[in-house]
């Protein structure tokens, strides 16, 4: 879910074609990408793909079709895992699975009446992901030639820091926290763009991606970094879900451009401080220090055919025509060539 800031930046959005990203090294967010083909990828009554043994394959398909269409266009992609949550993670992840237990109960209520619509949305929102889909997608993606780093922490903070390092050239994800994490460029949108159906409707859409500076944010809002993180925290974070009672996007913008000073901020933000189980200065020092895991190392290498198949084939029921076509696409895809400019003008 992570930090909504969306309203306030729009005019510091843009729309790019995915061709504009041939030739760059970009970290996805596995987990948010992982609930993303998990939700989307279903069947018209809303339940998930799966194999002849009942398991899931939804994520399977996700990583594999979705990552070859990527390097067709000559993007690098590398996927970051999330590790260890912060302790004071806990009351949003306890909201989370509590969310997501009635989805699936209303879900099975849709379904006994013969909704199926309604079935399929409430399908959407008792997604889940547990360890043995991590470890399906981890052994896909190794099989398919594409690097993926395991975070000790969240993966937004340590996709972040390889941006900031400069082992790639933008952070991708649904969500905004990357941003706070001092990520300079936000990718939204990179795995779902395309023509895509609205829910419930008989209309499609079209999807392109959205790059996001921190720069430009930043002089949009005239505001400082720090500014920006006290900013999310207002509103609220996954540390402090719902934020500061009472106060929306437009007034916590307000509150953060009195003091330059992020100690005068935070001060400012505890007399109407509601989360008992963590301080203000804990969740900001969390944003500017993460854990982070600074021995990886991100090679690309020519997809495993055989274990592809293996895994995709025998193991889960994939059509092997399908499967190899797919894996003729990325052997001959620009995934591996250079890009020949360094920077989007």
């Amino acid at each position: 879910m992570g930090v909504n800031i969306s309203e306030l930046i729009e005019g510091a959005k843009k729309t790019i074609e995915i061709s504009d990203l041939t030739g760059r090294k970009i970290a996805i967010d596995a987990m948010n990408v992982l609930y993303q083909f998990i939700s989307i990828i279903r069947q018209p009554d809303g339940t998930p793909l799966k194999d002849s043994k009942g398991r899931i394959t939804s994520h399977l398909s996700g990583i594999f079709y979705r990552t070859a269409k990527l390097l067709e266009y000559g993007i690098k992609p590398c996927y970051v895992f999330d590790g260890e949550p912060p302790k004071f993670k806990e009351t949003t992840n306890a909201e989370r699975r509590s969310r997501r237990e009635e989805a699936r109960r209303k879900y099975e209520e849709a379904l006994e009446r013969g909704d199926i619509e309604e079935a399929r949305k409430w399908a959407q929102q008792g997604v889940r992901v547990d360890e043995d889909i991590i470890k399906d997608s981890k052994e896909l993606l190794e099989a398919m030639g594409i690097p993926f780093v395991q975070a000790p922490s969240e993966g937004e903070a340590q996709a972040a820091f390889m941006v900031r390092n400069g082992d790639v050239w933008a952070s991708a994800s649904q969500d905004f926290d990357s941003l706070l994490f001092g990520a300079s460029i936000l990718l939204r949108n990179i795995t779902i763009t395309g023509r895509r159906k609205l829910s419930g409707k008989e209309k499609y859409i079209e999807i392109k991606p959205e790059l996001i500076s921190l720069k430009d944010v930043l002089e949009k809002l005239k505001i400082t970094h720090d500014q920006l993180i006290i900013l999310g925290m207002y509103i609220g974070t996954d540390f402090n879900p719902g934020g500061i009672e009472g106060i929306g996007p437009k007034r916590a913008l307000e509150m953060v451009k009195k003091d330059e000073n992020a100690s005068v901020l935070l001060e400012n933000l505890k007399k109407n401080w509601t989360f008992n189980d963590v301080s203000p200065e804990e969740i900001f020092n969390f944003f500017k220090n993460p854990p982070l895991n600074k021995d990886y190392s991100l090679v690309w290498n020519q997809p495993n055919e055989e274990k592809i198949k293996r895994i995709l084939c025998d193991e889960h029921d994939f059509s092997e025509d399908r499967i190899q076509n797919t894996i003729e696409k990325i052997k001959k895809s620009k995934g591996l060539q250079s890009r020949l400019d360094k920077w989007i003008k």
